[in-house]
């Protein structure tokens, strides 16, 4: 953590499971021993629209995360991490789903939704840190969607950079979680994070 400092921006669309991932991160840190500050935006959330959250790690004033301060972008749908790069610079890690969520809007439209790989290839070339990753496999992998969410958690601690240990995350994400999806959720967890600690 630079001067321990370290801030996330989370983003993708309601019902993918951002706000809890969000809370499992922050009560981990506090867990450290940190400090942390966090922000909602929702958009639609009831109806699949933009949510994003601003989690900020340290002795930090204010919730609101700067332009191009972020160390991370946690990406659960690839055009919201467009939408997000705002917060990024060269150095900040993407984290990223490569599965779209089309929006009503665009799919009664006639724009197109951009092309995923198109949209890796520019991230490559203009930042450092890119890591897409599969999440809905994993979910699935793991036996439903809904630990879509901690395959992506997964990823995000294994990148180099995250300040909070692996084993404070999982416990987090027990006292957050229903007892009965723990295993589940853990399997999630671990497919996502070895695909980016490989």
């Amino acid at each position: 953590m630079s001067e321990n400092n370290y801030s996330i921006y989370i983003c993708g669309v309601g019902g993918q499971g951002i706000i809890k991932t969000s809370t499992i991160i922050g009560e981990a840190v506090m867990n450290e021993g940190y400090n942390v500050v966090m922000s909602e935006i929702h958009g639609m959330s009831q109806r699949g629209g933009s949510v994003s959250t601003e989690l900020k790690i340290g002795d930090f004033k204010s919730s609101i995360l700067e332009n191009h301060t972020a160390d991370m972008i946690l990406g659960f749908e690839p055009s919201e991490v467009i939408r997000g790069l705002h917060k990024a610079n060269k150095d900040t890690y993407l984290v990223f789903n490569t599965t779209p969520i089309v929006p009503a809007q665009l799919a009664s439209s006639k724009q197109s939704y951009p092309n995923v790989d198109f949209m890796i290839n520019s991230l490559k070339q203009n930042f450092n840190n890119v890591h897409p990753v599969d999440g809905n496999a994993y979910a699935k992998e793991a036996g439903s969607m809904l630990s879509l969410n901690m395959a992506l958690l997964g990823s995000a601690v294994a990148v180099k950079s995250f300040p909070i240990s692996k084993d404070l995350i999982i416990e987090a994400m027990k006292n957050n979680l229903k007892e009965k999806f723990h295993k589940m959720n853990i399997k999630a967890f671990e497919l996502g994070y070895n695909a980016v600690k490989q």
